[in-house]
């Protein structure tokens, strides 16, 4: 789980004005930063397998985030791809 201080750098840095926590942006770079710890955590506990659901949630979330950003605007789903360095 993220801190206050690691949402709120989040929110600051991909947010389009002060206190941006709703856009599609913002909500996408927190999911994958959920996801990364996640992963983080798996590394250590193999056999959490209901925390995996909840990974396998976030990351199915992400996906339909990702693909209605870039039904609506291509350019700002590219800048995002390239600036979370996912691989799509």
């Amino acid at each position: 789980m993220l801190t206050k201080e690691e949402k709120a750098s989040i929110v600051k840095e991909y947010g389009q004005f002060e206190g941006d926590t709703g856009s599609t942006e913002v909500q996408i770079a927190l999911l994958t930063a959920d996801i990364n710890k996640l992963n983080e955590h798996f590394k250590v506990h193999k056999k959490d397998y209901h925390s995996n659901r909840g990974l396998l949630k976030k990351i199915g979330h992400r996906r339909d985030l990702l693909k209605y950003l870039k039904n609506t605007d291509i350019n700002r789903y590219g800048e995002l791809i390239t600036k979370l360095g996912l691989r799509r």
